[in-house]
């Protein structure tokens, strides 16, 4: 047993090193190490490499897969470089796009590649390789995890938007670059400068992510002589020095922030840039200060006393050396407030105050010599009195045509008095109104103490800017003629008079951007000329419709069960305006699909099956409710709903911010999935053996199922064979071809799932685990699982024991040498039916121990001649379980001890045959006489009775000796008792025993 055992275990280890050696992987798949942190809408890029196909030459095919947060147990088909349809419909118009693809950067290696990422696309990406060859030999896949993240970096600058300096003048500029990435990164920052007339920026000096400094070309000099200088202040500010502007460097100045991060394999890669807003920096030669004396401007009016409504004409003279060759801009300003200029080229330029009155053609300007000037204000008003002064610029022009200001001279002052007619005419306006988004805005003027004919004009400015202006809307004539502005040209918008005393404006569906200062101002009108003016302002607020208009999105039971109804309402409040509603739906896609739309009309379209939802409308005070019923919900179901809300107004098309996003959760039912599996087993190897797990309790009564048998050895699980719910059997990946051949698994009604091994084997031992997915169907058709129930039935293979039994019987032969010597060996037992035996004669000496094998039958019919009587011996084998070696004309030499030796043999299929057990028969002792002996030798039973005659009638005498020596005994005792002391009963003397004589001795 020892030796047998010994064996066993050397077999073992070989079969362990056999699989060991086989386990080498030859093909290696490999992509970079994860996890890579992107940020959304930078692009990613994976690589592949594979390795150790035998032709390294062919062009691998490669696909891409991925699994998503969200359902770690599924894999979705993103590309394939050998299948143009592998994608999933969530990516096929993205492949199709070429925002995501995939490239063969050489025979072995491809380049996966997504332009613009998605928050939706982070997961766990695979890289596989298609195996064209006839054997599986080493990893064909390989994954990397992709994590998405959010765009941290913030970047501004502090500086206004226009800057002037003069050459040699010190500049500084700071910058504001920060990021809250919760991953470990790095910033670099870059200060650029874009002239005019180059087409790309240029950097003026660099601090990469590692903080090393660098002036950009073209700033090496200025930067070594430290006139250029990048400092860093605290944890996010970045200051710019320039010690001497040059003229080259005007242009725009800006900041550009970068932000990276380290991947597994040590490299760097950039996840975000953002620029600060440019300044526009001006950088103006060293000014000479001009000769002005030669330079002389006067003033004149033609009227200084005028009253409301007549015409102010004031006059400007410049005097100057060679006036023909130079030029300038002259400007009339009244109490510091420019009223209007006329640049070095003759054109007209309005301060923002008269802008106005220049579209009413109340003011006018030009230029009338080749030194005078006239400025014209008719109708003036009354607040259009004080003092006039005439301002002059030399303007020299450079080689590029454009003028440089020099120093201004002023003309003395003209004092200009204006007085009230007698008209009185005054105007009244509400001071401010309030309108929602999309109604009609109506503003009321009225006019008093009117004298002669009227006209009006509506205008309005902005109030977003400090610097707007009046800016015309619409204007009704004297004569009842009005005319449009021609920014409301497309507009509604109308003015009239429905009284002598009233003017109004109607503007329809205004926007916020209607918002501001509207003015009414009231002209009146003698003989076709303007006499007086009078105006009045009212603030408009137009509330736009996200302010008043409120959209909600409530459910009474959001989490469902498969098969339940689920009932949403989007609540709609505020004021009646027609709107347009869309039901959307978001699953895992970045966009939401529509489910459908409700017109302002009442119209319905719709975009997902209709058969599963219904729309119920119900009207409140101050509210409409839009009901969403979804009927017998499935996971297609199931996602986040939203109700989105359009103002649709003829000129008005607004998106209202969309409602609340509502979680819709579709559950699996519980499941009453219960199993019952074999009992635990030991069965002897090379035993057929069945496993059955039966469903007792199932959830529906038209369930699926999908079975898959597990072994569990040494703590780890490895599939054996499983099932799907379409009952299509597939073996386990780590299931050797060769065992496949000994394992099936059937279904029968129960349902109950059999899994049978014929031939069990020691390696078959370990815990069989029955897992079964419950498949229901939805309301729509279509098939789920419920989570997977399991039960484990222990299954033991051990050897099994003997029942090889030999006959033990012991015998003694006296033959003589004519005789030939049978010795018999009969086996009476045995394992199995397939078992076969090798037997061995043995023969000894009665004086030795040394046992001589004499004769061998192999298992394979083999004999073998083993103590060299070849000539003497004969095998037998009369019956199955019966054999005998004869010995022909045995001599007295052969006289001796013989048995018979039987070894039981079983088939293996994993080690060829292999030895159960080992048994002996008893012993026959054979005594061969020579011939002069063979009368003792042949009449021994003839003799039999002699002797026993003789033995009877020694017992007979015995018997009758000791009667005699009783019957003297008590005779003794009668005659007297003086000698008790030699009573047979006495005391025996006291001999020392001898021991056996040593060899000494």
């Amino acid at each position: 047993m020892k030796c047998s055992l010994t064996s066993f275990l050397r077999a073992n280890l070989l079969f362990c090193l056999g699989l060991l050696h086989c386990g080498e992987a030859r093909v290696h798949t490999e992509v970079q190490a994860g996890p890579l942190y992107r940020v959304v809408g930078s692009p990613l890029s994976i690589s592949c490499n594979v390795s150790g196909f035998a032709s390294e030459s062919t062009r691998k095919e490669i696909e891409f897969r991925v699994k998503k947060p969200a359902n770690p147990k599924s894999d979705i088909n993103i590309i394939s470089t050998a299948d143009e349809q592998f994608s999933y419909a969530v990516y096929t118009s993205r492949v199709r796009s070429k925002e995501i693809t995939v490239t063969h950067v050489s025979q072995n290696s491809v380049l996966f590649e997504i332009q613009r990422l998605e928050k939706g696309d982070e997961g766990e990406y695979e890289c596989s390789v298609i195996n064209y060859e006839y054997a599986y030999d080493g990893t064909y896949s390989a994954m990397t995890t992709v994590k998405v993240i959010d765009n941290s970096l913030s970047v501004s600058s502090t500086a206004s938007t226009s800057l002037s300096y003069n050459e040699g003048d010190a500049l500084t500029l700071t910058c504001q670059a920060s990021s809250n990435t919760v991953q470990h990164t790095h910033l670099s920052l870059v200060w650029y400068l874009h002239n005019d007339s180059e087409d790309n920026a240029w950097p003026i000096i660099s601090l990469d992510r590692d903080f090393t400094l660098s002036p950009g070309p073209g700033f090496e000099g200025r930067h070594q002589a430290g006139l250029i200088r990048l400092d860093k202040m605290g944890e996010a500010t970045y200051k710019l020095n320039m010690a001497q502007l040059e003229l080259s460097d005007q242009g725009r100045i800006y900041c550009q922030a970068e932000e990276w991060i380290q991947d597994p394999d040590n490299s760097w890669y950039s996840i975000a840039q953002k620029d600060a807003k440019e300044t526009t920096l001006n950088v103006k030669a060293r000014e000479v200060v001009p000769d002005t004396s030669s330079l002389v401007v006067r003033i004149s009016a033609q009227s200084e006393t005028l009253q409301e409504g007549q015409e102010l004409s004031l006059y400007c003279n410049v005097d100057s050396q060679n006036l023909e060759e130079r030029f300038f801009s002259l400007a009339w300003l009244r109490a510091n407030v420019e009223l209007a200029r006329i640049g070095p080229t003759g054109i007209l330029s309005v301060g923002p105050e008269y802008s106005g009155r220049v579209k009413e053609g109340e003011l006018r300007a030009a230029r009338i010599g080749d030194r005078d000037y006239r400025l014209v204000l008719q109708p003036v008003r009354t607040e259009d009195q004080g003092e006039y002064i005439c301002r002059a610029w030399l303007q020299d022009r450079g080689q590029d045509g454009a003028f440089t200001q020099q120093a201004a001279q002023d003309s003395s002052a003209q004092l200009v008095s204006i007085s009230a007619t007698e008209s009185g005419l005054s105007v009244e306006m509400q001071n401010s109104v309030a309108v929602n988004e999309g109604s009609r805005l109506e503003l009321t003027c009225k006019v008093h103490r009117v004298n002669g004919q009227l006209s009006v004009t509506w205008q309005r400015k902005s109030t977003s800017t400090s610097a707007a202006t009046f800016t015309s809307v619409i204007s009704l004539s004297q004569e009842g003629v009005t005319e449009k502005a021609e920014e409301f040209m497309s507009r509604r918008v109308q003015a009239t008079r429905p009284a002598g005393d009233t003017f109004t404006l109607e503007l329809d569906e205004v926007t916020p951007s209607d918002s501001g200062v509207y003015q009414c101002a009231v002209s009146e009108w003698k003989i076709n000329s303007k006499t007086n003016s009078q105006s009045q302002i009212a603030t408009v607020t137009v509330a736009p419709t996200d302010s008043f208009l409120k959209v909600h999105l409530i459910s009474r039971n959001s989490i469902v069960t498969v098969g339940e109804n689920v009932e949403l309402m989007c609540r709609v409040r505020g004021p009646r305006v027609p709107i347009t509603l869309t039901w959307s739906l978001q699953r895992h896609t970045p966009t939401p699909d529509n489910i459908l739309t409700v017109y302002s009309d009442g119209a319905i379209s719709w975009s997902g099956d209709q058969q599963r939802y219904q729309l119920k409308v119900v009207n409140k005070e101050n509210e409409v409710i839009y009901y969403l019923l979804i009927n017998g919900a499935s996971h297609k179901e199931a996602g986040g709903y939203q109700c989105r809300v359009s103002v649709f107004l003829e000129k008005v098309h607004k998106k209202l911010p969309p409602s609340n996003q509502l979680a819709v959760l579709v559950q699996n039912p519980v499941s009453k999935l219960v199993l019952n599996t074999t009992p635990a087993s030991t069965i002897n190897i090379n035993t057929d053996i069945e496993i059955k797990c039966s469903v007792i309790s199932k959830t529906s009564a038209s369930s699926r199922y999908a079975v898959t048998w597990l072994l569990q050895q040494q703590a780890q699980n490895k599939t054996v064979v499983s099932s799907d719910q379409d009952a299509l059997v597939t073996f386990g990946p780590q299931v050797q071809l060769s065992h496949r051949q000994r394992i099936s698994m059937k279904r029968t009604k129960g349902p109950s799932f059999e899994l049978s091994i014929r031939q069990a084997q020691i390696s078959d031992n370990g815990s069989y685990i029955c897992e079964v997915v419950e498949w229901l169907q939805d309301p729509l058709g279509g098939w789920y699982q419920l989570s997977p129930v399991s039960r484990t039935t222990e299954l033991t293979v051990v050897e099994p024991e003997t029942n090889l039994f030999i006959l033990k019987e012991e015998k003694l032969l006296n033959m003589s040498r004519s005789q030939d010597l049978l010795i018999p060996c009969h086996i009476t037992n045995q394992s199995s039916s397939q078992s076969e035996f090798q037997i061995t004669w043995f023969w000894q000496k009665e004086t030795e121990t040394l046992q001589h094998p004499i004769f061998t039958a192999y298992r394979n019919s083999t004999l073998q001649d083993r103590f060299g009587k070849g000539d003497q011996l004969r095998f037998g084998h009369p019956l199955p379980n019966q054999f005998s070696l004869t010995v022909l004309k045995p001599s007295p030499e052969d006289s001796g001890l013989y048995f018979c030796e039987v070894e039981e043999w079983l088939p293996s299929l994993s080690h060829g045959w292999r030895k159960l057990a080992v048994k002996n028969s008893g012993y026959l002792t054979v005594n061969v006489y020579a011939e002069g002996d063979v009368k003792a030798v042949s009449e021994p039973e003839c003799k039999s009775d002699i002797w026993m005659g003789i033995l009877i009638a020694i017992v007979i005498c015995s018997l009758l000796v000791m009667f005699l020596l009783v019957l003297k005994i008590c005779r003794s005792k009668v005659s007297g008792g003086n000698k008790l002391d030699q009573n047979l009963w006495a005391e025996p003397e006291q001999h020392p025993l001898k021991t056996k004589p040593s060899a000494d001795d």
